[in-house]
């Protein structure tokens, strides 16, 4: 977890700013989501994106946890 609140707020300028980069890859019309991803070992676009889909799910719910634990939840 960042050390400060800049730290913080750089933290989810940055997650925004991927994340919107992620949504137009998806959407994009000329990437064929279920093509082999150029610089993988025979990774799709589409499983890329179900994989980083699931790994922000797992953090969000670990935020959730610590936010109950420290008493910050309403």
């Amino acid at each position: 977890m960042p050390g400060s609140q800049k730290a913080w707020d750089d933290s989810i300028r940055q997650f925004k700013k991927d994340r919107q980069a992620l949504q137009k890859l998806a959407a994009d019309p000329k990437i064929d989501l279920f093509a082999r991803i150029p610089h993988g070992s025979g990774q799709t676009y589409l499983r890329e994106l179900l994989l980083v889909a699931d790994h922000t799910a797992y953090h969000v719910g670990e935020l959730i946890v610590l936010r109950r634990l420290l008493g910050n939840w309403k």
